[in-house]
């Protein structure tokens, strides 16, 4: 029985925060069409969500309590690796055509196709990832005391194409799309400008918080991609690819570590809290830099006044407003036997000069209900 973690239960409780900070942006990021962002949003969130179960159930233990559930998390832990920063790409990529105004009038057809491009880059290659991923799998996965399960990719020369390289690679091809949208928009500045003043779907604002977050993801993980490629190599021997067969003998075999021996590796404890709290990283910067944003204050003001009108709440008057009143209501005239007809003044055409106070009213009501927040 090894000593337990004694900075338990602090990851699994930061985990589960950031799956909810990192899901607030989601529903006005879905509504401006921004598929990229809400990909990284979900694959974050799941990324957390499965590593802090995982830390949970085996806080003080290696035992094999869920096989199934251990054959999804650490195909997941993979597919994770590799969403990230196709996300990541997507975004890149969609702020290098508005830089080079490719979309300066996006119809409904052009977003669609914007949608299946990203689907198929963040959607799409971590899938082919998670499948590829079974050709280097010497066995089934690792059980890490107080980590949970693992995947464990055979190290051999194949398996560097087939899995280790893909986040490398994807972030080399962002790095590339980030130095051509820096250098588009120095180019092109005052047409800038003008197209995002024209834009509903994406202010100033949001493009430099969403170039700021793909530039933070790039700084990250291209260098953890490539020193996770320096720690297979330097940890694990090279070895020879003798076939299918050979890479999975024993296959259902299950690794099992306590921490009182992974933890005598010190290139075992980077690798396995860098898969960690980096996703923690990717939640609480992406909330910082859309969480705390004008409309995502102004979303909240209008969620928290919307619950609160529900227990008889209504919305404070800004200082300084006019009284509203409420329209007229219409007197029904009855009919009676013997008496004269209603008089009706016809109305000309001057008279609709000025508005009625009860228009006034109403526009004002409207006006008032977008003012307090």
């Amino acid at each position: 029985m090894t000593a337990p973690d004694p900075t338990y239960p602090t990851f699994p409780v930061l985990a589960l925060i950031s799956v909810v900070l990192v899901l607030i942006p989601l529903p006005w990021q879905f509504q401006a069409w921004n598929s990229g962002t809400c990909l990284y949003m979900i694959w974050t969130a799941l990324g957390l969500l499965n590593l802090a179960i995982n830390s949970i159930v085996w806080r003080s233990s290696v035992i094999n309590y869920a096989p199934i559930w251990c054959d999804i998390s650490s195909r997941l832990i993979v597919g994770v690796a590799v969403a990230i920063p196709a996300a990541s790409l997507c975004i890149n990529r969609r702020l290098y055509k508005i830089a080079t105004i490719n979309l300066a009038h996006p119809t409904k057809a052009h977003r669609r196709r914007t949608v299946v491009v990203d689907l198929a880059i963040a959607l799409g290659i971590p899938i082919l990832q998670m499948a590829l991923q079974f050709i280097v799998e010497g066995h089934r996965f690792n059980i890490f005391e107080e980590i949970g399960c693992y995947p464990y990719t055979y190290n051999t020369l194949i398996a560097y194409p087939l899995s280790n390289l893909w986040p490398l690679v994807i972030g080399l091809i962002s790095a590339v799309y980030c130095v051509l949208t820096l250098h588009a928009f120095m180019k092109r500045r005052a047409q800038f400008s003008a197209f995002l003043s024209s834009n509903a779907s994406l202010s100033v604002n949001r493009y430099f918080r969403l170039m700021a977050l793909a530039t933070l993801e790039l700084l990250c993980t291209t260098p953890i991609s490539a020193y996770g490629i320096y720690i297979n190599i330097a940890d694990n021997p090279l070895e020879p690819w003798k076939g299918f067969a050979d890479a999975h003998y024993n296959y259902s075999r299950i690794g099992q570590y306590p921490s009182v021996i992974w933890r005598m590796n010190s290139l075992t404890i980077v690798s396995t809290q860098l898969t960690r709290w980096s996703l923690v990283f990717c939640a609480i910067s992406f909330f910082a830099f859309f969480g705390l944003a004008d409309e995502a204050r102004k979303n909240y003001c209008k969620t928290f006044w919307a619950i609160a009108k529900l227990f008889g709440f209504p919305p404070p008057l800004p200082a300084g407003a006019l009284h509203i009143r409420p329209p007229p209501r219409a007197i029904p005239i009855k009919k009676s036997m013997g008496s004269l007809p209603a008089y009706s003044a016809t109305t000309s055409k001057s008279s609709n000069k000025f508005p009625s106070t009860s228009t006034l009213d109403i526009k004002a009501e409207k006006d008032l209900s977008d003012s307090h927040c």
